[in-house]
């Protein structure tokens, strides 16, 4: 290999290591395990780009929960499934048995988290193979003004158990990206654009004062 040719691949391969660590350097982290069970893990993860969300934030467990149930979706399709997706109902987000282990624990969080982070979750249950494979849900929360964002990455998804190696030859388990859902609230006056990111979030406070609670 000639000299000129050697300096090429050698800028080549700087400049593939510096796409690859600015590709990884957008991708928010995590600062802190809040809760960490067999059923549900919630932790802090900072933003790259300062968002500046109103946290930290005081809601209960209770309506934490209210909120939750609000929540339903479906899995994002593109042309042409997504016609005959439109003609399935959306899911129920959460099952009660959830919300039980979780909104405590997303409550406390946003007693914890910081403006410029945000509150991941995730829920698990015994996967088809429940020595390699559990089924998770995650996604993540955060609060701007009177607005309650919710995120889904994953809606009971098979997903390896981190205990084993996922490039096992016998049983190899790569990590499932994160999906697509689109997501919905009830009542749907509550659920609406922020003007400050232009998605949508919940009303909270103005849905809190609609609910009947314990």
């Amino acid at each position: 290999m000639s000299h000129v040719n050697a300096t090429r691949l050698a800028t080549l391969l700087v400049a593939v290591l510096v796409l690859i660590g600015l590709g990884c350097a957008r991708i928010p982290y995590t600062t802190s395990v809040v809760h960490e069970d067999k059923r549900v893990a919630v932790m802090l993860q900072r933003e790259i780009t300062s968002i500046g969300y109103t946290h930290p934030v005081q809601i209960t467990p209770q309506q934490v929960a209210a909120i939750l149930r609000g929540f339903s979706l479906r899995e994002q399709q593109r042309l042409p499934l997504r016609w005959f997706a439109e003609e399935t109902p959306p899911k129920v987000m959460f099952r009660e048995d959830e919300l039980q282990v979780l909104a405590p624990q997303l409550a406390d969080a946003l007693q914890k988290v910081g403006p410029e982070e945000r509150v991941y979750f995730e829920l698990f249950a015994p996967g088809m193979n429940p020595r390699y494979r559990r089924d998770v849900t995650g996604g993540w929360v955060a609060v701007q003004d009177q607005r309650l964002h919710l995120t889904i990455d994953y809606f009971h998804v098979q997903q390896p158990l981190r205990t084993y190696d996922v490039y096992d030859y016998n049983y190899p388990t790569p990590w499932t990206p994160e999906q697509a859902y689109l997501l919905y609230f009830e009542p749907g006056r509550f659920y609406v654009i922020d003007p400050r990111s232009d998605t949508r979030g919940v009303d909270f406070r103005g849905f809190l004062k609609t609910s009947q609670l314990p």
